[in-house]
């Protein structure tokens, strides 16, 4: 299992990231050309495929073993109102995935995906980001190693999901952090907050913000100031899956937030990542177009635990079934496109 012993040596994995396999990409492509379609038909569906092709190095790509990861944790700067929920919460939901109850069971069942629910401490909240740091360097790097240790590079397709009470408060802090602006640009309802609470989850981002000052502009230092122990182990997982060079799809604004830092460590970090959807929550919106990702789908979903990243997998696999099982002009005695 790859490790890291101090938080500076996410720098030294990121120096040194595999890339796509550029032939194989360029393979795909070429048989997308060729099939019984006018070049493009598909639109999106033909870049999933190629997308899958160079990453899993194959060009007839797959999209059966597909994993799902929730991670789990919680933030001590609940203490503030930031959700209309309390933090016992982190737990109940917790065993609500390892029974099979909760939403993201049954669209794992639905796609016939594997889903694990990872323990990041929800019984030992984050520091109060106001006035010290989320995580000690200590906490944030065992936080990542349980991210990297997550993935085993088996997996076909990989999806990362939360949940944290009072984590959309610190995705907040994160995004200002490393795109700027403030509260009032990132904070949104969360779970449920009313215009009251959303301008009170401002303004605790905002004193987050000004605690820590010009340490933010770290990108590691702003995930570990004001990040949590499920947003950490998410930047792991992610970080494992391209060094695996394993496809994701993102989910909401909370795993979109916590991969963030590894995007502005290093550019071209997230190429094997598709964006799956864009969240109810406004400030996705803004998190996604900061980071040049276009989502598949806009469902006004909002709930995490990898829900929205799930609902496409059924996109992925159509794209992989008509790349792969369509017939080519000339296996199907079609007369192609004139020249």
């Amino acid at each position: 299992m790859m490790k890291i012993t101090k938080a500076a040596e996410l720098r030294d994995l990121l120096a040194d990231l595999p890339a796509k396999h550029a032939a194989i990409e360029a393979a795909a492509r070429q048989r997308q050309g060729r099939l019984v379609k006018p070049p493009g038909s598909l639109g999106r569906l033909e870049d999933i495929a190629v997308h899958l092709a160079a990453w899993q190095g194959n060009v007839t790509p797959r999209a059966d073993a597909v994993r799902i990861i929730v991670f789990a944790g919680s933030h001590g700067v609940t203490r503030y109102g930031v959700s209309p929920y309390p933090d016992a919460v982190n737990a109940q939901m917790l065993a609500g995935f390892r029974a099979g109850i909760a939403a993201i069971n049954q669209l794992a069942r639905a796609f016939d995906a594997s889903l694990t629910a990872i323990d990041c401490g929800v019984d030992r909240p984050t520091g109060d980001m106001t006035a010290t740091a989320a995580l000690d360097e200590e906490e944030f790097v065992a936080a990542v190693n349980t991210g990297l240790g997550a993935v085993s590079g088996a997996e076909e397709l990989l999806i990362l999901g939360d949940m944290g009470i009072g984590n959309t408060t610190a995705a907040a802090a994160l995004a200002a952090a490393l795109f700027g602006g403030g509260g009032v640009d990132w904070a949104g309802p969360g779970a449920g907050l009313d215009s009251q609470g959303v301008r009170n989850k401002a303004a605790i981002v905002d004193r987050a913000l000004r605690h820590h000052g010009a340490a933010l502009k770290d990108p590691i230092e702003a995930a570990r100031r004001v990040g949590g122990r499920e947003l950490a182990a998410i930047m792991g997982a992610a970080l494992a899956a391209r060094l695996h060079r394993v496809p994701l799809l993102l989910d909401g604004f909370i795993v979109t937030s916590a991969v963030a830092p590894l995007l502005r460590l290093a550019p071209g970090a997230l190429d094997h990542a598709i964006a799956a959807h864009e969240s109810g929550e406004p400030a996705h919106r803004r998190c996604l177009h900061a980071m040049g990702l276009v989502p598949l789908l806009s469902l006004g979903m909002r709930l995490g635990e990898a829900s929205g990243a799930a609902a496409a997998i059924g996109l992925v696999r159509a794209a992989v079934a008509c790349h792969n099982g369509m017939a080519t002009f000339e296996e199907a005695q079609v007369s192609g496109p004139s020249a």
